[in-house]
């Protein structure tokens, strides 16, 4: 299996353009077409006193990212105390999230990115036996890439939405919101059966629990809340069947001790190197 994880621990990461007081280091500008990924170890140094400091990756296939090393940098506390989080009631009433579609149909990206990264985590958890997915938004994103992984037949567990506003599901499953500020999955209230819990970006799983209904132009006069405009036309569903971040999901499942699992191992063996393959 190839190394998926490298470098001192702690590392942080952070957006390129956050970084001050930085140099390139050009014995260290190697990439593998138009841009850095960071293959010869820290790329970037203090321009003060020339100490590597940080790995700037910026090559196309790669996400944006500059991870700071934890030898060579350290944390200092703000000067003004950070805001107190949103509670998950204020999230429901004043981050709507992302839709699942962009204006034209197409599948938005960061779909593509959440799901991707969920998807290791509910087969890690599932144990590899065949889940019963909801009908709606959730099987247009999880059934088609469980049904390529998992052992065809009737479904052994079941698979629901939990979380703020929803009540508590009677599955086996549950996909539960990420809380977009603190990093913290949201937790069942207590139960007598616990069901796993399946982490997922809070901006999709709020689409999942609420599907938007209301027309997303400005309108005039009264309606009632459950009332769709004449005038409003929704994206035309994708031709495009939806299609979860191969590497994102990939580079989750790897660090998952289930990855070791006789299924989910075969699996990656088979597909990690031609990932597009994944999902047919």
């Amino acid at each position: 299996m190839p190394v998926v994880s490298f470098g001192p621990a702690g590392a942080v990461v952070v957006a390129p353009g956050d970084v001050r007081g930085t140099v390139v280091i050009p014995e260290r500008r190697d990439g593998y077409c138009c841009g850095l990924d960071g293959r010869d170890g820290p790329n970037l140094a203090c321009e003060h006193c020339g100490e590597a400091v940080a790995t700037l990756l910026d090559d196309h296939a790669l996400w944006r990212a500059v991870w700071l090393d934890p030898t060579a940098v350290r944390r200092i506390s703000d000067v003004a105390p950070s805001p107190p989080p949103d509670t998950w009631e204020a999230l429901l009433r004043n981050r709507p999230g992302t839709p699942p579609r962009d204006g034209y149909g197409w599948w938005e990206p960061e779909w593509a990115a959440a799901v991707g990264v969920a998807l290791a985590h509910l087969l890690a958890a599932c144990g590899g036996v065949s889940v019963a997915v909801p009908d709606g938004l959730v099987a247009h994103t999880f059934r088609r890439p469980l049904r390529a992984v998992l052992p065809q037949g009737p479904p052994e567990l079941t698979l629901a939405l939990a979380g703020p506003g929803l009540p508590t599901p009677d599955a086996d499953l549950v996909l539960v919101p990420v809380h977009p500020q603190t990093g913290r999955t949201w937790q069942l209230p207590g139960s007598a059966s616990e069901p796993a819990v399946v982490p997922l970006s809070f901006d999709v799983w709020r689409h999942l629990a609420f599907p938007e209904r209301q027309a997303p132009i400005p309108a005039t006069g009264r309606m009632p809340d459950d009332v769709l405009r004449d005038d409003y036309a929704p994206p035309p569903p994708s031709a495009v069947p939806f299609r979860p971040d191969e590497r994102l999901f990939f580079d989750h499942l790897a660090r998952l001790p289930e990855v070791g699992t006789p299924l989910l191992q075969a699996f990656y063996d088979r597909t990690y190197e031609c990932p597009y393959t994944a999902w047919r």
